[in-house]
């Protein structure tokens, strides 16, 4: 294997350290004394996204949190935006919102055929989005928890590489709410309300209601239909949840969501730049219903039974102008092709489990039990339909026409089982162990005739040993193994390749999580190594030149990856002022071997060897690092930068996108009810690469060329905020 990335990705540990050593010095000298009498400056925290909903610093895993304290100071509007903060997180451009994520690597590029199969999980109050993660806006959200590494025991299949869990905000006893407006450049526009409290006289029964609206032009200008807006976003996110306490036993927690995204997609140039010239622009639209019930009932004494029951229903409409262009662009050549996907998914799920209470520990007190059940029903319905046309006054014997649809429907039923024993070993070391069996079917049919109904059983788990050297440091080692479904591939593909089977991951992780000088430090850092066999991996076939439409989709199980990590994430509070943190990633993720087809210059298919190659969109580092200052007055500050590696946009290709790094600012003045700031992201307008193609897209001789969709280019903003 080649470490090339890893010699990279270890050589940035200096620039880690001295950047936040550096920080520490500048904020030294800003500060002349440190407050003699300290109090822990961060509170518990507790993970919601554990079967137990334990303190972050007792559970044996990577993960980064945010409060909402932290999402409202360094995002504006989408989860994307908090993206570059979470060491080894990367997302892949195709589409407006980021939809689709990788962690250390594993995660899915894009989806336009086929059965959804996503490897990173994306839960907004326990409904589940994987895959279509636009509707995660931000506003009222209270958490965010990001898991690294695979969750084989507590979600299974659509957690093989982690699991990104959103919790909007709950309810309170006591009436109140806030206001929020913003107004930016780009014709950025937004405003929400939220509010709640108790219901009526009765203080065990709360709600909470937010609505919020956000505007902008989209950062692109199309120069041919004389507008700044077709890649444009308008985006509604409603929320309600109910809080019920009717006994001092059962707590039931209801949330219902609607989410209308109803953006453009103009986002690829032909020059690679901001300025489009499509005459036919697309959208990526996304309108979902969904809600949640979770029942916790103390039955007993000695245990807890936890129900979680959650739908959602989201129509997905995506279109793009496939070649970029126009008829005046393409002159004298007609040139000509469109592209669209109308998908309607569904899902259903109930989860049960009970939980041993402190009485109803096994063994002599000495060991926690867990037991559950899992059903999940999802539906994918999808509607495309590509149509175009080529001819060339100088070639007319290659003139062509399209026009290709197809429709097809899609169902997989899972049931899991589920256990976890977690047993003290002394007074401060305890082993976890967990196993999950799942079992899915599923059935598919399309317009072309194509049946498919693939079924399998699959398993996954952990071993975790951990020891709480003290109330401020524990260390764990862990070994798990996550697993993600196989499935079937559509179009002109060998027999032999209809169907590839599911994939393993293992995962051997240690670490320490910490509260230093009396919880003024956070310190949290682990290094992993996972090996995937029988990996998944996506690539793509131009079968047509001309054709920008005629692309293959084909995954099969031929490679094996093995991946090697470092991630850090660092916070210090000198004092009440102020706060600074630096956060590293280092991954080495490559394919150990790996055979695949790709299209060459004259469109015939050959086999290439990627043995020892880095994997798509994984970047060899990934570092942010901050400061924030608050005055005792109400004026304050937030600076926050981040950087990544160059990283290979696809196995298709060996193209690679730029290093880069973005910088993002905050300043403005808080008082007891209102607060107000000026904000501005990408401060320094770096330009940089999100998702990257190599293919002919520019007639008449169609030459191989890179063609970037680029990440956001400066904004600047003011925000108003009034709680009540």
């Amino acid at each position: 294997m080649q470490h090339t990335g890893l010699l990279r990705s270890v050589a940035a540990i200096p620039l880690f350290f001295s950047f936040a050593a550096a920080i520490a010095a500048k904020s030294a000298e800003a500060v002349e004394t440190i407050n003699e009498t300290i109090n822990d400056t961060v509170d518990e925290i507790v993970v919601t996204a554990d079967f137990r909903g334990r303190d972050a610093n007792q559970i044996g895993a990577s993960m980064s949190l945010f409060d909402a304290e932290l999402i409202e100071a360094v995002a504006v509007q989408h989860f994307e935006e908090l993206i570059n903060i979470v060491p080894n997180l990367n997302w892949s451009g195709d589409g407006h919102r980021a939809r689709y994520l990788q962690i250390r690597g594993v995660g899915e590029l894009e989806q336009y055929q086929g059965a959804p199969n996503p490897s990173v999980g994306f839960l907004i109050d326990d409904i589940d989005f994987s895959g279509i993660g636009a509707a995660a806006t931000l506003f009222d959200v209270e958490r965010i928890e990001v898991l690294r590494g695979p969750q084989g025991t507590r979600y299974g299949a659509n957690a093989l590489a982690g699991l990104v869990y959103v919790t909007s905000a709950m309810p309170k006893a006591e009436p109140g709410g806030r206001l929020e407006i913003t107004g930016g450049s780009d014709g950025t526009q937004s405003g929400g309300l939220a509010f709640g409290g108790p219901l009526g006289n009765d203080s065990r029964l709360a709600y909470r209601l937010s609505a919020h609206h956000y505007r902008s032009d989209g950062f692109r200008r199309n120069t041919y239909l004389g507008r700044t807006d077709t890649n444009g976003r308008d985006e509604t996110t409603l929320r309600g949840r109910l809080s019920w306490q009717p006994s001092p036993g059962l707590d039931v927690n209801a949330a219902l969501m609607f989410t209308d995204i109803d953006n453009g997609y103009d986002a690829f140039a032909i020059d690679n730049s901001y300025t489009m010239l499509s005459d036919k622009p697309g959208d990526d639209a996304q309108q979902s219903l969904g809600g949640s019930l979770r029942v916790e009932w103390l039955g007993a004494e000695s245990m807890r039974l936890t129900s979680i029951t959650a739908a959602a229903e989201s129509d997905l409409d995506f279109g793009f102008d496939a070649d970029w262009g126009n008829d005046d662009a393409w002159a004298p050549v007609t040139y000509d092709y469109v592209s669209s996907f109308q998908r309607r998914r569904t899902t259903l799920s109930q989860e049960l489990r009970l939980s041993s209470t402190e009485a109803g520990r096994l063994f002599g007190g000495s060991t926690d039990w867990l037991v559950g059940a899992y059903a999940l029903r999802l539906g994918d319905e999808l509607s495309s339909r590509s149509v175009g046309e080529y001819f060339d006054p100088a070639a007319p014997e290659f003139a062509d026409s399209l026009d290709a649809s197809i429709t097809s429907d899609y169902t997989a039923t899972s049931l899991a089982a589920f256990a976890q024993l977690d047993r003290a070993l002394g007074r401060a070391t305890t082993l976890s162990a967990g196993i999950r069996i799942e079992r899915r079917n599923t059935d598919y049919e399309d317009s072309d005739g194509l049946t498919a109904g693939p079924s399998e059983t699959m398993s996954g788990g952990e071993l975790t040993l951990s020891h709480q050297h003290s109330d401020r440091l524990m260390s764990f080692v862990t070994l798990a193994r996550g697993y993600k479904a196989g499935g079937f591939n559509l179009g002109q593909v060998p027999a032999e390749q209809r169907e590839f089977g599911a994939e393993a991951l293992w995962n051997l992780e240690a670490g320490i999580r910490s509260r230093l000088a009396a919880g003024r430090v956070l310190l949290n850092a682990s290094v992993f190594a996972s090996r995937r066999d029988d990996q998944q991996v996506r690539t793509s076939l131009q079968l047509v030149p001309g054709d920008p439409a005629s692309f293959v989709f084909l995954t099969d199980n031929a490679a094996t990856g093995e991946t090697l990590g470092f991630e850090a994430d660092l916070r210090w509070f000198p004092n009440d002022a102020w706060e600074l943190y630096a956060n590293l990633g280092l991954l080495d993720a490559s394919f150990d071997e790996y055979l695949t087809p790709r299209t060459n210059e004259s469109f015939e298919t050959v086999l290439v060897d990627l043995s020892g190659r880095e994997q798509a969109h994984a970047p060899s580092y990934t570092l942010a690092a901050g400061v924030a200052w608050r005055h005792p007055g109400g004026v304050f500050l937030r600076l926050d930068a981040n950087a990544r590696d160059a990283f290979f946009f696809d196995v298709s290709h060996d193209q690679r996108s730029d290093a880069y790094v973005l910088v993002n600012a905050r300043v403005g003045y808080e008082a007891d009810r209102w607060a107000l700031s000026v904000w501005a992201r990408n401060l320094f307008d770096e330009e940089y690469a999100v998702r990257g193609f190599f293919f002919g897209n520019e007639p008449p001789d169609f030459p191989n060329r890179l063609y970037t969709r680029l990440g956001d280019p400066r904004q600047s903003g003011l925000s108003f905020e009034w709680r009540f």
